[in-house]
């Protein structure tokens, strides 16, 4: 089982900042205890190299592609570079693959992250590539029962991203006890409800109008009704855990209490090319103490 610790931090902000700022705010968060970092990839920097130089600029932090897309690059190339930081960095970097990438109209993401892990599989008997000090440690993104047992199956276990805590319990129940389950959840500390709910809403909204995260909150038990028009109350407060410090931090220990082995904070509301920092530094004082 992976030991991230408790809670890590999951963050778009790099995706807008030069690269001295990226290593300053990584370099902090390892100064103020917190263990795991957790970066996407969404069309800016690359995942395997954006999780490289976060390694090589801090010491102990482990760093998480949450996730590399998998038709972004070939599964040779993913390979290669997973086996190069797991021996450069032993156990620091997690590979977290998930659908996306380039479109391929008419393939299952069940049967694509399958196959995807068939060659990676192979490579790693048959690559000339040296084999790593430490095993790569992958996790795949998850949410539906079959790709959960996939993950459960194929991979330390599972990554989830804007789920309630209901699919946290329900997630551990497929993944058993062993698996790894990690969570991400937006959080903002902001105690307005009026404010806050406006910012979660413009979060959520590339979510609630694209097929598989529709399908993923109708899953989830939200009607179309609470889908639509920016998103109920409920389904917003469920989804983005907002108000003061110690409210947000109860919520988030919720998620640990349903079955995750580690929560990924995601904090919102924070222009491009800004920071975070000042809202991390609060929430790690509840977090890590």
């Amino acid at each position: 089982m992976m030991n991230l610790g408790t809670f890590g931090i999951y963050t778009f902000d790099f995706e807008h900042q030069p690269a001295t700022q990226v290593r300053d705010s990584a370099q902090e968060l390892e100064e103020r205890g917190w263990r795991a970092l957790w970066v996407p990839e969404v069309g800016g920097r690359e995942a395997l190299t954006h999780a490289g130089f976060l390694l090589a600029s801090t010491e102990r932090l482990h760093v998480v592609n949450g996730i590399a897309q998998i038709w972004s690059r070939e599964a040779r190339a993913t390979y290669g570079a997973s086996a190069l930081l797991a021996d450069a960095y032993p156990d620091r970097h997690v590979l977290g693959l998930g659908f996306g990438g380039l479109k391929r109209p008419g393939v299952k993401p069940l049967a694509a992250m399958a196959d995807y892990l068939d060659e990676l599989d192979a490579l790693a008997k048959e690559s000339p590539v040296p084999a790593p000090r430490t095993p790569v440690r992958r996790v795949l993104a998850a949410y539906g029962p079959k790709m959960l047992a996939l993950a459960r199956d194929r991979s330390l276990g599972a990554h989830t991203y804007h789920v309630n805590t209901a699919h946290t319990a329900a997630a551990r129940e497929i993944l058993g006890p062993d698996a790894f389950l990690g969570v991400e959840h937006p959080v903002l500390l902001e105690p307005d409800p009026a404010r806050a709910r406006a910012t979660a809403r413009e979060h959520l909204g590339p979510y609630l109008n694209t097929p598989y995260n529709l399908a993923k909150f109708r899953r989830l038990g939200y009607s179309d009704e609470e889908i639509e028009h920016g998103g109920s109350d409920r389904l917003v407060d469920d989804l983005v855990f907002w108000g003061d410090l110690d409210t947000v931090a109860e919520k988030l220990r919720a998620h640990a209490a349903a079955g995750a082995d580690h929560v990924a904070v995601q904090v919102i509301g924070i222009e491009p090319g800004g920071s975070a920092s000042a809202h991390r530094r609060r929430l790690g004082e509840a977090l890590l103490a």
